[in-house]
């Protein structure tokens, strides 16, 4: 099976079985989506699910959290990973936002990576999630499950990975083949022991296939 065969599989199978994929990050706006990513690094989203809610009463805007110090922002973040880094990033996204683009997410990637604490991959997250571009975010369980099925070839970064991934994939379904990446890679094709057993991607999946 070469390359591009089996992209047109994978997607076939996900677009039958998993017609709905979206992100488990609860968010309202771009505002609110764009800080629950920033603390998603290294966290569960049902962690950061549990820690939005009173942070953003407390700072409901960018202009609200520009007002304050990262350590004021710390006391609502404190049980998620690297809680000091992560209190410095908001605020300073917050601040830039404000004097730079008037308190409003950018849409575009490489605007969004000019904000403090944001890297590449939590720009492609906002730029699909609630912008609906064609960006395509890795982290691990994308670099992952796309080695493993034969998406990513001898991939060594994200950046690599991300590149074979849009060369394949039609534009518009980009953003969502972003979700379904991540969803199997949490549920299914897990890091130690890929529930294969259970994976629908058998005949398309040169893991699986390497096993036999």
């Amino acid at each position: 099976m070469d390359k591009k065969e089996r992209f047109e599989k994978v997607i076939e199978w996900f677009k039958i079985n998993r017609p709905i994929a979206e992100s488990e990050l609860h968010y309202k706006s771009p505002y609110e989506l764009i800080v629950a990513v920033i603390l998603s690094a290294q966290c569960t989203d049902k962690r950061v699910n549990l820690i939005t809610p009173g942070l953003l009463q407390r700072f409901p805007t960018a202009e609200k959290m520009a007002e304050v110090e990262p350590d004021e922002v710390f006391e609502y973040i404190k049980s998620c990973s690297y809680p000091n880094n992560k209190a410095k990033h908001l605020v300073g996204m917050a601040r830039k936002l404000v004097s730079d683009y008037r308190g409003i997410v950018p849409d575009e990637v490489d605007e969004l990576v000019k904000l403090p604490g944001v890297g590449r991959k939590t720009a492609n997250v906002v730029a699909s999630v609630v912008f609906n571009k064609p960006a395509m975010a890795v982290d691990t369980h994308v670099f992952r499950v796309s080695a493993r099925i034969g998406l990513s070839v001898n991939s060594k970064t994200p950046l690599d990975t991300e590149r074979q991934l849009v060369e394949y994939i039609p534009e518009e379904m980009v953003a969502i083949a972003h979700h379904w990446l991540i969803l199997h890679g949490r549920y299914i094709c897990v890091a130690r022991k890929p529930k294969c057993n259970e994976c629908g991607l058998q005949l398309y999946c040169a893991y699986f296939t390497a096993q036999k």
